[in-house]
């Protein structure tokens, strides 16, 4: 009964989930716009299967392709994506030079460089040029198609990729703008002391994170070179680091002084080139006269020790912060005569000891065993407790300094080498680009690198390059969740029914399974310890009195015939073993002993047939 009890509930739990999804189904059609109810004529739907929008995938996506970007010579001053890699290698000028003023043997610039495709290849197409070498210098350099000559009224925009395809530790990944003149003429001696005016990317050593922004600003009194470094910004620029992705890095420089530094499109600084720079484009007006010193008779004192203040007579300056405590006793027990420390009696002098060099050898000092159970050992002495008439050093009162002149500072005086540029983009011009490194990181591709003067242009560029292959990084890289929400239409609820629809129906069957193989499991145990023991078993169903009276009559004829044949040796004749009475043999089936392979009756059974017999009698 309990197993069809459980069947009956697990059929009521299945009838009462599809009830729930039926239920559901309404609800989402109701959901839906009337509108689609149009589509269904006489009963029908027709199966047709749309057809997907240009440019789209099969999960509804955009598709992303990437095809290198147009070059119009006209709008660009320098443009490489290094895609082509037979013309891009005719530009670029590997350095032969040596570094001044370092060791021979790490003075030249070996480091290598390769045209390839990135680590985490996106499109086979999709080239770079890829610092190989980690822990060497690296130089090499490209001329401009022509020069930028800062004098017009056109803004200076570099924008280049950067990937630290094995991150950066230590190292940088900037580019320098060479500056026009003979030493640029040579790009194959183009080495760190070369002429640049701008110098512009990531640098990283441990934590120390910046984003370069140099220019080198020229005096127009001396013609003097100052390097002017730009403020950091506020916030930290660690993640392109970190990450290893492609990372775009854009400046932007305008007639009117001001500048931005964009990474990923995003505004990390901006300012202004006149004040955002230290040390500053313009000398101050006036600076101190190094000629004028503070008088001997300056002040600066803002307060002195009060002149008619006197020690009191009762101040004692020689009394101790602290006294040995009067009323303290030694306490009983204690060892005067031990000393706290002994000579370790075990101790032995080393063998490799040198009297000459080493010295008289002595044991190491221990604690005196016998101090372990006494108050203490060696002189008493008694506790220090605070002296209440100490006062300390006596010092005198402070007042207001009436002589008090101020802070002494020397006189301005007119700055001789003063002068106001206020148009420093007007910078040295501009005749080629390079790349100075060393890193301790290798595999560092650049890629997609532009000298304009257009910033739309630029924006075109990035949408063409960067901006396609982040949008597909960024989508191979979205999680599970992402992936399962699109799959759902961003519609997770009505997936979260049907889920629990067909959890229900399966908890219920499993639920079933565990309960009827835990009832299996019981009987087959009932069963295994009813074979250890004699006891009588019941049986599994009852049967009515008049069908258990006939199996016994049978069992009680079947087993005389049993006992007949099994002691057919013993008998004289079969005559003999028929004036058996019923009630022998009734007692004779009912001895196990006698009959071990006779199936057992039940303690009922038996006594019902003994009445009966005894009736007979």
């Amino acid at each position: 009964m309990k197993r069809k009890l459980g069947r009956g509930a697990t059929l009521a739990l299945l009838f009462a989930s599809g009830l729930l999804l039926i239920a559901a189904s309404h609800q989402a059609a109701a959901a839906e716009p009337a509108s689609d109810s149009d589509d269904f004529e006489d009963g029908f739907v027709e199966d047709v299967q749309e057809e997907l929008p240009a440019g789209v995938d099969e999960n509804g996506e955009e598709k992303l392709a990437y095809e290198s970007p147009e070059i119009d010579p006209k709008k660009f001053h320098f443009a490489d994506h290094f895609d082509d890699v037979e013309a891009s290698r005719k530009k670029w000028v590997l350095s032969q030079a040596k570094k001044d003023d370092i060791a021979e043997e790490i003075s030249k610039y070996d480091g290598l460089w390769n045209w390839e495709s990135p680590q985490r290849i996106v499109w086979a197409n999709d080239l770079g040029l890829v610092l190989k070498s980690k822990a060497k210098h690296a130089a090499i350099s490209a001329p401009l198609r022509k020069p930028f000559d800062f004098k017009q009224d056109k803004p200076l925009v570099v924008q280049y990729e950067v990937t630290l395809q094995e991150g950066q530790e230590c190292g940088g990944s900037y580019l320098k703008l060479l500056s026009a003149g003979k030493d640029t003429e040579q790009l194959t001696a183009f080495n760190d002391k070369t002429p640049y005016t701008i110098m512009f990317g990531p640098d990283k050593c441990g934590n120390d994170v910046k984003m370069h922004f140099i220019f080198r600003h020229v005096n127009p009194i001396n013609g003097t070179i100052t390097e002017k470094h730009c403020n950091k910004p506020k916030n930290r620029l660690e993640e392109p680091f970190k990450d290893k992705l492609p990372h775009l890095y854009q400046l932007v420089v305008r007639p009117d002084n001001s500048f931005e530094i964009r990474v990923d499109h995003k505004i990390i600084n901006e300012g202004s080139l006149l004040t955002d720079f230290k040390p500053a484009v313009n000398p101050p007006a006036e600076i101190d006269d190094p000629n004028d010193k503070k008088p001997e008779a300056w002040d600066e004192r803002e307060k002195i020790p009060d002149p008619t203040a006197h020690k009191p007579d009762d101040w004692d300056e020689d009394a101790p912060p602290q006294l040995p405590d009067a009323d303290a006793v030694m306490p009983d027990g204690w060892l005067e005569e031990e000393p706290d420390m002994i000579f370790d009696p075990t101790a032995s002098k080393p063998e490799d000891w040198d009297a000459e060099i080493d010295g008289e050898w002595e044991a190491p000092l221990v604690d005196n065993p016998v101090c372990e159970k006494a108050a203490g050992c060696g002189k008493w002495k008694a506790p220090l407790i605070p002296n209440p008439n100490y006062k300390g050093k006596w010092r005198a009162p402070m007042i207001e300094n009436p002589n008090y002149q101020g802070k002494w500072a020397p006189k301005k005086i007119a700055n001789p080498d003063f002068f106001e540029d206020l148009k420093p983009f007007q910078m040295t011009p501009i005749s080629a680009v390079g790349l100075e490194l060393w890193s301790m990181s290798s595999d560092i591709l650049f890629d997609n690198l532009i000298i304009t003067d257009d910033v739309e242009v630029a924006r075109d560029f990035a949408a063409n390059s960067f901006d396609i292959k982040r949008r597909y990084i960024d989508r191979e890289s979205k999680t599970f969740w992402h992936r399962l929400m699109r799959r759902m239409n961003y519609k997770p609820g009505w997936w979260a029914l049907y889920f629990l629809y067909l959890l229900i129906p399966a908890s219920c069957y499993v639920f079933y399974l565990y309960r009827r193989a835990k009832e299996d499991s019981a009987a087959k145990k009932a069963a295994a310890e009813a074979k250890k023991s004699d006891e009588l078993q019941p049986d599994d169903d009852e049967e009515p009195e008049a069908d258990a009276d006939e199996d016994v009559e049978e069992g009680s004829d079947r087993a005389a015939g049993d006992s007949s044949k099994e002691s057919t040796p013993l008998s004289a004749s079969p005559k003999k073993k028929n004036k058996k009475s019923d009630l022998d043999d009734n007692v004779e089936m009912t001895k196990p002993e006698e009959s071990p392979e006779e199936p057992a009756q039940t303690e009922e059974t038996t006594t019902k047939a003994r009445k009966r017999q005894a009736r007979k009698e």
